[in-house]
């Protein structure tokens, strides 16, 4: 097994619980693991070296929100909305015909591409949904190129309702023969709770059938106008709700309530191959992050999320890129830092970390070491995945401070370099 040693990093931010900033440091990386982190005087030796030369390092992004899997073009819509249209979720149907006209091998090409774009960026943990057959066919297709791709698939039949077929009917398939097809291919189920899209009853059916069928729960909520959404993920255990616009302040409550006894610094238990995704429900203490798109936000003119107000509340954050063709056609989690830092309140420091601690927590995967061979990744420790980005800069705050500059410079995977 050959070692890596990373050293002369000017600034390391671990965004392990301790949120620590280490400076002159190095970190060796063994396999797939990172072995050892210290200051650079005292690093061992590794089979290779690898001069950061004074740039900053930092975990590899968790992108815990995207819809990858696609084909077609929405710029028509996207000229639209800049020009003042109201964003509303029927846009989705563009994409389902594109996408259910695309071939397998087309929709994977175009998946793969995604996905090495999102890397080259400095994101090493991958999540996506399916969302745009709408038919079991279609949803199962989905699934099935998205698990041969990425690290975590969601299934979202429940993303809109075709024209032209009953709501209740449509939901009773998701919750049945959908859901039976796409089982073998995902970890999750995420249901579009919003105006345009399913009730709160409808959402409650979904959550209910996918939790029974051994999947993790999450939930897109209260991004279009206040809404039932945050309240279900925390009623259900959700391992996260996304978007979160619109939160009143009960909803802030019952937020920062679902985290109440839970201790950051046992990092809570690793979740092994074959079991359920991490939540509430096997995690004392274990609450629902609440997951920020700010790249979304730009995109559909939706105010913010009330991101300042969540921390301070207690609630555990998460940024993620949304990319997909309609509302957020990015893959830059950089960018989301930036746009969290500039317009929404956080510090550099709870930014970077909200994109990749905040992220693996949202997805079960922020604890696990050499003990359990499930490694944590979204931080820096020993034990952990080595998944690392060094930046052209000499610290993250670069990130914000020079915005729209590509500053990723190195990236590793699992300890493979990728760039």
């Amino acid at each position: 097994m050959t070692s890596t040693l990373i050293t002369n990093i000017g600034e390391l931010s671990t965004s392990d619980p301790d949120q620590r900033v280490l400076t002159d440091a190095a970190v060796v990386l063994e396999g797939e693991r990172i072995s050892w982190i210290g200051p650079a005087a005292g690093a061992p030796a590794a089979d290779t070296v690898h001069d950061a030369e004074g740039r900053a390092g930092l975990p590899g992004w968790v992108d815990s929100h995207t819809h990858l899997v696609f084909a077609g073009d929405r710029t028509a819509e996207f000229e639209a909305r800049m020009a003042g249209a109201e964003y509303r979720a029927g846009g989705i149907a563009v994409t389902t015909e594109a996408t259910r006209a695309a071939g397998d091998y087309e929709l994977t090409r175009l998946l793969l591409g995604r996905a090495a774009e999102a890397a080259a960026g400095g994101t090493t943990y991958l999540e996506t949904k399916t969302g745009y057959g709408l038919d079991v066919e279609h949803e199962a297709r989905s699934a099935r190129i998205a698990a041969g791709v990425v690290d975590e698939v969601t299934y979202l039949g429940a993303h809109l309702v075709p024209a032209g077929i009953d709501a209740d009917a449509y939901t009773e398939l998701v919750c049945g023969p959908m859901l039976d097809a796409v089982r073998p291919y995902v970890q999750w189920a995420d249901v579009f709770c919003e105006r345009g899209a399913f009730t709160p009853d409808q959402s409650r059916a979904v959550l209910t059938a996918c939790r029974d069928a051994g999947l993790g729960l999450r939930v897109h909520g209260n991004q279009l106008g206040p809404g039932e959404g945050a309240a279900l993920a925390v009623e259900f255990g959700a391992a996260s709700v996304d978007h979160v616009n619109h939160l009143s302040d009960a909803d802030i409550d019952a937020l920062a309530g679902s985290w109440s006894g839970w201790d950051p610094s046992g990092w809570g238990p690793a979740r092994a191959e074959e079991a359920e995704p991490a939540g509430p429900a096997d995690a004392p203490g274990r609450g629902t992050v609440a997951t920020c798109l700010p790249a979304c936000d730009l995109s559909t003119r939706q105010p913010f999320p009330p991101a300042r107000r969540l921390l301070d509340a207690g609630v555990q954050l998460a940024l993620a890129s949304n990319c997909n063709p309609g509302t957020s056609y990015t893959t830059s989690m950089a960018f989301c830092v930036t746009t969290a830092v500039l317009q929404m309140g956080l510090s550099v420091q709870e930014a970077v970390r909200a994109a990749t601690y905040g992220g693996a927590l949202s997805l079960g995967r922020e604890a696990g070491t050499d003990a359990d061979g499930r490694r944590a990744v979204g931080s820096l420790a020993v034990g952990h995945r080595a998944d690392l980005q060094l930046l052209n800069a000499p610290s993250a705050t670069h990130l914000a401070y020079r915005p729209g500059i590509p500053l990723t410079g190195a990236v590793w995977r699992a300890g493979v370099r990728l760039s």
